[in-house]
């Protein structure tokens, strides 16, 4: 018998994550087209695996959906982390999380109609962009940065702020996104009480580059 050294288990589990991975694939892709009541054999197809499958990771089309989706919101939210990693003004983290996020919709537009085509669930989830910008917010108005009654009441304008551009930039392409973004983002940051000098100052500020870090499922 040979002995065995842990490499079976784990190619058994790389070719798990992996049909995982193109499951999830393949619904973020109908996610962002819009393709919400496909049958699953069409989604197995796209993703090229088995009908068994499928049946291993999910045990309907809408826990699929729902995995994409949380998926999406997590890769968005490791992005802004790693982005804003080590800005000690949280005026500034604001802007630079909004500023990338709608720089996002033309980069990644795959991940940007998913979250787009959710957009009830990007705004109250405990996941993504929400929890942040919730964060964000809060904390400069604890420093003083930001002038701000009802956390709540300020989050509303801000995810509707953030869909709606989002769905603008999409609806018209010759728009310059990162102009339209950083006006979007200039204008909340007078709103929340920011000199429009300075407002101005922060959204014209290097931005690091947009890469999407890979997930678990996906390495």
């Amino acid at each position: 018998m040979t002995a065995s050294n842990g490499s079976g288990p784990n190619r058994l589990e790389r070719r798990k994550a992996r049909t995982r991975a193109a499951l999830v694939g393949a619904a973020q892709s109908l996610l962002a087209e819009g393709n919400l009541n496909v049958p699953i054999l069409e989604i197995t197809q796209a993703a090229d695996v088995g009908m068994g499958s499928f049946y291993n990771h999910f045990q309907n089309r809408e826990e699929l959906f729902h995995a994409a989706v949380e998926e999406a919101l997590d890769r968005h939210g490791a992005l802004l982390d790693l982005l804003c990693e080590g800005i000690e003004d949280p005026a500034q983290v604001f802007a630079q999380s909004f500023r990338l996020t709608g720089r996002l919709h033309r980069r990644h537009p795959t991940l940007s109609k998913v979250l787009l085509n959710d957009g009830l669930r990007l705004t109250i989830s405990d996941r993504g962009l929400a929890p942040r910008a919730r964060r964000d917010l809060e904390a400069a108005a604890a420093a003083g940065r930001f002038d701000i009654r009802d956390p709540e009441l300020s989050m509303t304008i801000v995810a509707g702020a953030t869909l709606c551009l989002g769905r603008l930039l999409h609806d018209h392409p010759d728009r310059d996104d990162a102009e339209a973004t950083d006006q979007v983002a200039e204008d909340l940051l007078r709103m929340f009480g920011l000199p429009a000098d300075e407002a101005h100052e922060i959204c014209r500020r290097p931005l690091p580059a947009l890469d999407l870090p890979r997930t678990a499922s996906t390495a």
